[in-house]
């Protein structure tokens, strides 16, 4: 009996602290998609035919998140009785947005307009026993462009 409300106890932690972070994080996620919604983010393999050549530079960024003890309790339990596993989509869904700001984040600080030919790679690491995910690594990226700039003799010998 003693056991049984030790496990309750700890799930409700748990519970509350992950949606706790969770909730932190997707706000997080909203403010800083928000701010950086100016540099658009394409999958197209080439850039739009009206953006003039310009430098072009790898972006990336990299996220790895791991899935709370509550979340996995969860998604083993829907394992038996099947159904869509929202505790993993969530954690995706973080993990992917928050690989795309990072990129976006990595193209801004370098000046980029924007980013184009965007791929990304999923991958579940640190398994734990009988092959459940501990956490999940995404990798974003794709190539920023960054306008030309035109050194200041060109620019006053144009004026001249």
């Amino acid at each position: 009996m003693y056991d049984l409300i030790i496990f309750f106890v700890l799930m409700s932690l748990g519970y509350g602290f992950g949606r706790i972070a969770e909730k932190r994080h997707y706000k997080s996620i909203i403010e800083r998609e928000t701010d950086l919604n100016r540099i658009p983010a394409i999958v197209l393999r080439f850039p739009p035919p009206s953006t003039k050549p310009q430098q072009t530079v790898l972006v990336m960024g990299s996220v790895v998140i791991s899935i709370d003890y509550f979340k996995r309790v969860a998604a083993k339990l829907r394992g038996l009785v099947g159904g869509r596993m929202k505790s993993y989509e969530t954690l995706l869904d973080r993990a992917r947005r928050e690989a795309v700001l990072r990129m976006k984040e990595q193209a801004d600080g370098m000046g980029a307009k924007m980013v184009f030919n965007i791929k990304m790679e999923t991958a579940s690491i640190s398994k734990g026993r009988k092959g459940n995910i501990g956490s999940i690594e995404v990798l974003a990226y794709g190539t920023a462009i960054i306008p030309a700039t035109m050194p200041m003799s060109v620019t006053s010998q144009s004026l001249a």
